[in-house]
């Protein structure tokens, strides 16, 4: 299938049914496939032809994303470019990507303009919603469209997405159509849905640049309603789940966290809620448990990454729970279980699969997994080597199926000849009251190889002695994955999707050691 396929599916269920929900605004599945076909023939118009690359450059907007599906109706390829990115990292996205075409929000023109000089494959520069001068104005745009089009993808191709530059130049991930229908099926046979001929409604708040656009696609094939956030808010976020009566969610556990903390919670009607998805970072196990009791048994969780999106391995609802409805809290640390359409293994670093109990890399097979990296086939080959996708996280499969995530490979700590995993640490930091997120990191030390160091971000109005942290941890996880060192910041840097930024802050701690 199409991207645009989704839209178009949806529409046949209903083409009055609401579509995409913004301030009040509704447009119709008959609107967006409108809007979508003008979109797709303009493009026609100025030259783009099936496989070409068109670039969206927006924040939560119906227009943007209604753009994908232009793109696709057009044939040609879809490529989100985040605008919380620095302009250079979006230049050289773009220039990689050897985008012809760029659809840009106007509070993002002195960006785009900052760039626009060094691309010159970039020939038509499509303003959304403003007029900086130098652009076409959409309705400019649009009055070139003619005679109706639905083309098909070239070679299949249906996303360019880029890895993003915290570990050198930004890779291009290609995604098919096919992996694209893989994670959408995995997702509707996974997770609940309303009964047969109901129609879920899901929340973007996230960006739909990342998850949140990708997930909308199964909604869509529903006939479902997404309801757009413009920015995020976690007032506004409770505020539209009642108003809307919001099935389907996604947040990272960074927002959750402050929806947990958000004053007016407890008094919320959540009670349309049937699936919120949390990914895209570990959680702690013990604000999972409080989010079951306090958000609702609605939690899901996922686990995937660019190249193989989203759907690894799921956690639906139900399996945060024993068959006795009590919390299966030795599953809450898990990633669930891999996928139906996926297999998953750990392999050894000779290439050798491990069995069940044993940690190594976890690996992966099937349609999910991407085509490669754009013009890279050295990275194509690394990441491929013994016939599986290397997802670089490190992790083992327990003797029920569930697959855990230790570390990040280039996360792990070696500490007095030990190896010690930071994501066990930081659960253990993050099971404290006072602590409201955690980065464990190694430091260079003449004794230990590698100082264990924890650095935290509390809750607000929290204080707290590190001599009494130190026994907390100890007493769960033991001595030797007892940080040495504890740092206290007042905020954590991070990404554009929340994630704590390690290496930012390994940078930051090594540039205050003496004589380094």
């Amino acid at each position: 299938m199409r991207l645009v396929d989704y839209l178009d599916k949806g529409a046949s269920l209903d083409p009055g049914a609401p579509c995409l929900v913004c301030d009040g605004d509704v447009a119709t599945y008959a609107d967006v496939q409108q809007l979508s076909g003008r979109i797709a023939s303009s493009l026609v118009e100025y030259g783009v032809a099936p496989g070409d690359k068109v670039a969206i450059l927006s924040a939560n907007h119906p227009t943007s994303f209604t753009c994908v599906f232009g793109i696709s109706r057009a044939g040609a390829v879809w490529c989100p470019v985040n605008p919380r990115n620095e302009a250079a990292e979006n230049r050289e996205l773009l220039d990689l990507f050897g985008c012809s075409v760029l659809f840009f929000q106007a509070s993002f023109a002195p960006l785009v303009d900052a760039i626009r000089g060094d691309l010159p494959q970039l020939r038509t520069l499509v303003c959304l919603d403003g007029d900086p001068g130098w652009a076409l104005r959409l309705d400019d745009f649009l009055a070139t469209s003619g005679e109706p089009v639905n083309r098909a993808t070239g070679d299949d191709l249906a996303m360019l997405v880029g890895t993003g530059g915290t570990t050198g130049r930004p890779k291009g991930v290609m995604l098919t159509g096919t992996t694209i229908e893989t994670m959408t099926a995995v997702t509707l046979m996974s997770y609940p849905w309303p009964e047969r001929g109901g129609r879920p409604t899901y929340l973007a708040l996230a960006p739909l640049t990342h998850a949140a656009g990708v997930l909308c696609f199964p909604v869509l094939a529903l006939g479902g309603s997404i309801v757009i956030m413009r920015a995020p808010d976690v007032g506004g976020f409770l505020d539209h789940v009642e108003r809307h009566r919001v099935t389907h969610t996604f947040l990272p556990p960074t927002l959750i966290y402050m929806v947990l903390d958000h004053p007016s919670l407890s008094g919320r009607d959540l009670s349309s809620l049937q699936c919120f998805w949390y990914g895209a970072a570990p959680m702690s196990v013990s604000r999972l448990e409080e989010a079951l009791t306090r958000i609702g048994p609605v939690m899901a969780q996922l686990f995937g990454q660019t190249e193989a999106p989203m759907m690894i391995s799921t956690m639906a609802p139900a399996d945060h729970f024993e068959p006795d409805g009590s919390v299966a809290r030795g599953k809450l640390s898990s990633a669930g279980r891999p996928s139906p359409l996926v297999t998953v293994g750990i392999m050894a670093e000779d290439g050798r699969l491990v069995p069940r109990g044993e940690r190594g890399e976890i690996v992966v097979r099937g349609s999910l997994v991407m085509r490669g990296y754009l013009n890279d086939p050295a990275a194509t080959a690394e990441v491929s080597r013994h016939g599986w996708h290397h997802t670089g996280d490190i992790g083992y499969l327990d003797d029920d199926g569930f697959l855990f995530i230790v570390d990040r490979a280039k996360d792990m700590v070696i500490t007095g000849g030990f190896n010690v995993y930071s994501t066990e640490v930081e659960q253990a930091l993050m099971a404290h009251p006072a602590v409201a997120d955690s980065a464990v990191i190694g430091l260079p030390d003449d004794k230990w190889g590698e100082r264990l160091t924890a650095v935290l971000q509390l809750r607000p109005g929290s204080t707290l002695d590190p001599a009494e942290l130190k026994s907390f941890v100890k007493e769960r996880i033991g001595s030797v994955k007892t940080p040495k060192q504890v740092e206290i910041w007042e905020d954590l840097p991070r990404s554009k999707l929340g994630k704590v930024l390690k290496t930012e802050i390994k940078k930051h701690m090594l540039d205050l050691e003496p004589g380094r």
